[in-house]
């Protein structure tokens, strides 16, 4: 009897001294700079970058998708909000994916504390990608806060889209001018933003236009003005508003087997059956390889799965549309918290 309390014991310290050098090493990471708000313990959240009342438009739209038994793929994940929210949802396997293994502490207690399992790979600039991902295919994609950050938002469109298996969906979303013109601003003279990796906007018709010539049929989007965030809430200081009406814009497509022209644009077909470039830069033959995916996507509120062959057109939607509120809702921001399954 002696010896089992013995024993007892050594094991009770055991897990005691473990729990505390646990505790002791997520106190430490408190101190390091998030980009996302994450409870790791109960009641103590890190400080993120972002307001409490910032919604977070691809997470929003995450809600939407029926990932239940699904391949996930996330693109620029800092700490694994995405990622995890994925997992929790029920996805078959969730990819995690950075620039650099800048934030695997962090990545890893996010893990460990709310009990996911998603796999983590560096994969540099992200033209590259798929020379990273040679076998995979996915049934959804996030590219969400990315494309702004790079030189080239369509090659990194290029890059991304034969990840995506037919018929899978791809969230995407991206900082854009409210204009049906077809442009983009550039960030010249830290105009648009300060940071110092911003670079391109594009107007939303051209956004539409571009997504449309990659074979993505915008399904779904949910709008947030740049007049509505708070000023001096940039990550690197400042302000989002500037001299052209902007705002934050995030997609879901759904992966098509040919481009998606509007009406009386022959062009479009035109290009992807004869340009170079187009036929060329995008790995088409990887695409068409692809399984077909029977992801559903159901739309506000948890609705049932719809008929979405229809693609929208996103000017006019945003035009029809009531722009995003600030979120009262936790699980529509930019903080996880340890009981947040969506």
């Amino acid at each position: 009897m002696n010896a089992r309390i013995d024993r007892f014991r050594e094991w009770l310290s055991w897990r005691l001294h473990r729990q505390a050098n646990r505790l002791s090493s997520l106190d430490r990471l408190y101190s390091k700079r998030w980009y996302y708000s994450v409870e790791l313990i109960p009641g103590r959240v890190t400080k993120g970058i972002y307001p409490d009342d910032l919604p977070m438009l691809p997470r929003m739209m995450l809600r939407r998708c029926r990932v239940a038994g699904a391949d996930c793929l996330d693109i620029g994940s800092m700490e694994g909000l995405m990622p995890t929210l994925m997992a929790r949802q029920g996805a078959r396997s969730v990819l995690a994916t950075d620039f650099s293994a800048h934030c695997a502490s962090k990545l890893a207690a996010v893990q460990r504390q709310y009990a996911v399992d998603f796999k983590f790979r560096s994969v540099g600039l992200l033209y590259d990608m798929p020379k990273h991902l040679r076998s995979e295919g996915f049934d959804l994609v996030n590219l969400s806060g990315v494309l702004y950050h790079v030189l080239s938002p369509l090659l990194v469109l290029a890059a991304v889209r034969p990840l995506i298996k037919r018929g899978g969906l791809l969230i995407v979303s991206t900082n854009v001018i409210q204009s049906d013109g077809h442009f983009m601003e550039f960030n010249n003279a830290g105009r648009l933003q300060v940071e110092a990796n911003t670079f391109w906007y594009p107007s939303i018709v051209l956004f539409d236009y571009l997504l449309r010539f990659m074979k993505l049929a915008p399904i779904d989007c949910v709008y947030l003005p740049h007049t509505s965030i708070r000023a001096g809430s940039v990550e690197q200081g400042g302000e989002y508003v500037f001299d052209k009406p902007s705002g934050y814009l995030s997609v879901v497509c759904r992966a098509t087997d040919d481009v998606v022209a509007h009406t009386g644009d022959a062009w479009m077909q035109k290009v992807a059956g004869a340009s170079w470039e187009h036929l060329h830069r995008v790995d088409w033959r990887r695409a068409t390889r692809q399984p077909r995916s029977t992801i559903d996507y159901a739309g506000e509120d948890g609705a049932p799965p719809r008929d979405d062959a229809a693609p929208i057109d996103l000017f006019e939607t945003i035009g029809q549309r009531s722009p995003v509120k600030p979120a009262t809702d936790p699980r529509d921001s930019h903080t996880l918290r340890l009981a947040d399954w969506t």
